[in-house]
């Protein structure tokens, strides 16, 4: 079973011989795999949780995650000066990491009207990626799929039972 999705990116990769660049880039794109999922993905994750749906009051946490996040999307984004591609010179599973957390920056970085304006270079990168043909399709699956779109207190209470007092 393969459940992780770092983990189902190099499966796939793998598998298909296709985006896991040269031998050569291999090192690097462990490395950068694991810094999306072990860095970028989780602050991301944490900043959209404490500005969203965590209960009202802990801007330390709003202020330490949203913190984190910028510093890994400036890490990113000074690593991509003067490249295409995080990995070598082609699209890798490490560009589709990425292009799936930075495509919710203006959640990461609520109230923000141009989240990638001060990180430039992801925003280039960004662009180019998101041009994709390919991104079109997996945006256009997305659309045939029901989502439950409302965000009520059966729904919060699901997804965070931590924050409710167990019923009698």
């Amino acid at each position: 079973m393969v459940f992780d999705s770092t983990a189902i990116l190099l499966y796939l990769a793998e598998k298909s011989g296709q985006f896991l660049g040269t031998p050569e880039d291999r090192p690097q794109l462990l490395s950068w795999l694991m810094f999306i999922a072990s860095g970028l993905g989780p602050f991301s994750g944490q900043a959209v949780h404490f500005q969203y749906a965590a209960p009202e009051g802990l801007d330390y946490a709003v202020n330490r995650y949203r913190r984190e996040a910028d510093r890994h999307y400036q890490v990113l984004n000074d690593h991509l000066e003067g490249r295409d591609f995080i990995v070598g010179n082609s699209l890798t599973i490490a560009d589709m990491s990425a292009w799936g957390w930075i495509d919710r920056a203006s959640r990461v970085f609520k109230n923000s009207d141009d989240p990638l304006a001060p990180y430039p270079e992801i925003k280039r990168w960004f662009a180019t990626i998101d041009s994709r043909p390919a991104v079109a399709r997996a945006r256009s699956v997305n659309k045939q799929h029901a989502f439950k779109s409302v965000n009520d207190d059966e729904t919060r209470r699901a997804l965070f039972p931590s924050n409710y007092p167990k019923e009698a």
